[in-house]
């Protein structure tokens, strides 16, 4: 597919979303989405993520929810967060998203550098959220290739008649997600590839620290 014919169809989904921005949630796993630059060989950015999300989503921003772990260090007893942790929240809370965070677990793995690895799902915090706004909302725009929290969607889909729309890269895409493609639960899947010119980071933007 030419490159015109692909921003002609993400221009036709965007402007779908004109009359029901009001009612649509959006959920943005930025532990999943961090992880995309893998792959993509770029990164996406928070302020440009914001303004895709702003043409889907345009409602409270209770429903534009950005969920991320913070990062404190191995030590338990630290209360310094990180600086890359810090700018990240800096820049969610700019942009005007509904933060929600919990510290990041460092569990001893002396197969890893430093003999730890991190943990932080959040799988849990984004499907109490989805039931408990479950009456605010109409559309579940999902930024994360994850299968774990497709349980969840198939739920909210097929009891409350929601519809969700996932974001996600290409390589990191759960089979979960795709079966759920497959039976109708997920609308529609989008390739974060195709969203290359309206996502991806400036590296000239970020000189400054916050």
């Amino acid at each position: 597919m030419s490159l015109k014919r692909k921003r002609q169809e993400i221009d036709a989904f965007i402007k779908s979303f004109q009359n029901k921005r009001e009612r649509t949630i959006v959920i943005v796993d930025y532990g999943n989405v961090e992880k995309w630059k893998n792959s993509l060989k770029w990164q996406v950015d928070i302020m440009k993520l914001a303004q895709l999300i702003k043409k889907l989503a345009d409602g409270s921003v209770a429903l534009r929810r950005f969920y991320y772990g913070e990062d404190f260090g191995p030590k338990e007893s630290s209360a310094m967060l990180s600086e890359w942790s810090r700018s990240v929240f800096a820049r969610a809370l700019m942009n005007r998203f509904y933060i929600v965070k919990k510290r990041v677990k460092y569990i001893f793995d002396s197969k890893n550098q430093g003999n730890y690895k991190k943990k932080c799902d959040m799988d849990v915090e984004m499907t109490v959220d989805l039931i408990r706004l479950k009456d605010k909302y109409e559309n579940i725009v999902l930024f994360s290739g994850d299968g774990d929290l497709m349980y969840a969607i198939d739920y909210i889909v097929s009891n409350f008649g929601k519809k969700c729309y996932v974001f996600a890269a290409r390589n990191h895409i759960g089979r979960e997600v795709v079966d759920e493609v497959r039976k109708n639960i997920v609308e529609k899947l989008l390739y974060v590839e195709d969203f290359e010119y309206r996502l991806k980071r400036d590296r000239y933007f970020y000189k400054y620290k916050f």
